[in-house]
């Protein structure tokens, strides 16, 4: 199913964009060098370019100039779910450039219908090598589904985060609320694994690329003190 698929996209795909090419001065991935690489290389491009950008090393690039070389066709390594906040941005965080990674934000990096398909696209269409769930410290969302906070659309957003406040076991008279930053980080990490059991769980396509060692699924927490992702 899943060759089925990645066939009739990409052969779309491939008759409207041709063959996008990486070239020093851009430093873009090309077809070539995205199907090559394995899930576990793709992973550590991610680990090597968060380091980069904790120890403020991140690559200096042409931005403009990988507009342009994309603009014939995009070939990401890397598709990134992570929260809305202005302070977690996975092409920063990893030190990626133009057409290096897809990326999902929703409050809470949760997982959704919508997401699911993005990321199906980004794996057996588009050839994508893995996708990270990425949550991050003192998240807004965690904190609100902490506290059950109602607002809105916000509250049904909330409420699927709230299993993940339900799992994390604390002694009698901790408090339970956003007040506590150690709670609400356990709650984070916690979040990110129950997501990612749900991606791999709802997406058939996804969990079948996993199966065949094609696509790896992995969880991860970004320090907004420090920058620096822990993969999980």
């Amino acid at each position: 199913m899943i060759n089925k698929i990645a066939s009739l996209i990409a052969a779309a795909v491939i008759a409207v964009s041709p063959l996008a090419w990486a070239d020093d001065h851009y430093k873009t991935f090309d077809q070539e060098a995205q199907s090559t690489l394995t899930p576990d290389e793709a992973l550590q491009l991610l680990k090597e370019g968060n380091a980069r950008f904790v120890a403020g090393e991140s690559i200096d690039r042409d931005l403009i100039e990988q507009q342009k070389a994309t603009s014939v066709g995009q070939y990401p390594f890397a598709v990134v779910l992570s929260c809305l906040d202005s302070r977690s941005a996975p092409e920063v965080v990893f030190d990626q450039g133009v057409g290096d990674i897809f990326v999902g934000r929703v409050a809470g990096n949760v997982v959704d219908t919508n997401l699911l398909g993005s990321f199906e696209f980004a794996t057996a269409a588009a050839g994508s090598k893995i996708i990270v769930v990425m949550g991050h410290t003192a998240c807004g969302a965690v904190k609100g589904a902490c506290d059950g906070v109602e607002l809105g659309n916000l509250t049904a957003l909330l409420d699927e985060i709230e299993p993940a406040v339900d799992a994390v076991s604390t002694p009698a008279g901790v408090d339970r609320s956003s007040a506590n930053i150690e709670f609400v980080n356990d709650v984070v990490e916690t979040n990110v694994r129950m997501q990612v059991n749900e991606l791999v769980r709802r997406s058939d396509v996804v969990r079948e690329m996993v199966e065949a060692g094609q696509v790896k699924v992995v969880g991860a927490v970004h320090d907004i003190s420090t920058g620096e992702v822990t993969f999980l």
